[in-house]
């Protein structure tokens, strides 16, 4: 019988980001106090499990949710690009109050295809590095876990493609809550299940901003 590995995509914690911005991949976004509580209850919270590795998105907001996990398990912290946020043309801009991306038709330009998207990375550009990642990971944590923090977009997009869903969706319907685990797991490199927790989810505040 093939043996079986876990690689859990952890999204990380809640950002300190009071001017509302969709931040993307810029840097200089770090958690939050609350965010970094998250990112503590869910090292507890997965402390009894079979981890053996550790990456994390370079991103500083990921890398500091990794850091509890890496105490815990004694693990050094494997970054990887292929676990970044979402290339997106509005990153940087405020949300809401009447200025928000979707009221200013100067932007409209970017919103003719939905279904690619016209915004950003192809929803199938995603799939792909985000596939290579755990394929990378499930194969380092052979018949153990990994844990992979990374971003709601990217997680979401390949749990869509893992379970043979359409990629386009509305982005408030994401199951994938700040510091909540996206969990595959294999037997040999068969998937056979997907599975979602929130550690902690009594700390989030919702909603959250969207692909973040």
């Amino acid at each position: 019988m093939a043996e079986t590995t876990v690689v859990h995509l952890l999204r990380h914690g809640e950002v300190h980001n009071p001017a509302n911005v969709l931040y993307g991949r810029l840097p200089g976004y770090h958690l939050s106090e609350t965010g970094r509580k998250m990112a503590e209850t869910v090292a507890t919270a997965v402390a009894g499990r079979d981890v053996v590795a550790l990456f994390s998105s370079p991103l500083e907001r990921a890398q500091e949710t990794a850091a509890p996990l890496a105490a815990t398990f004694g693990l050094e912290v494997v970054l990887d690009d292929r676990l970044i946020e979402a290339e997106n043309v509005f990153e940087g801009l405020t949300l809401g109050n009447g200025e928000g991306i979707f009221r200013s038709p100067r932007r409209y330009r970017y919103l003719w295809n939905p279904m690619r998207p016209s915004w950003g990375e192809r929803y199938t550009d995603v799939v792909q590095r985000m596939k290579s990642a755990i394929d990378t990971a499930r194969d380092e944590a052979r018949g153990h876990e990994a844990v992979m923090v990374s971003h709601q977009l990217p997680i979401w997009i390949i749990r869509l493609a893992a379970e043979g869903r359409r990629l386009p969706h509305d982005p408030r319907r994401r199951q994938c809550g700040l510091a909540s685990l996206t969990s595959f797991s294999f037997e040999g490199d068969r998937l056979i299940s997907v599975g979602y927790s929130e550690p902690a989810g009594a700390l989030a505040k919702r909603p959250t901003v969207p692909g973040a």
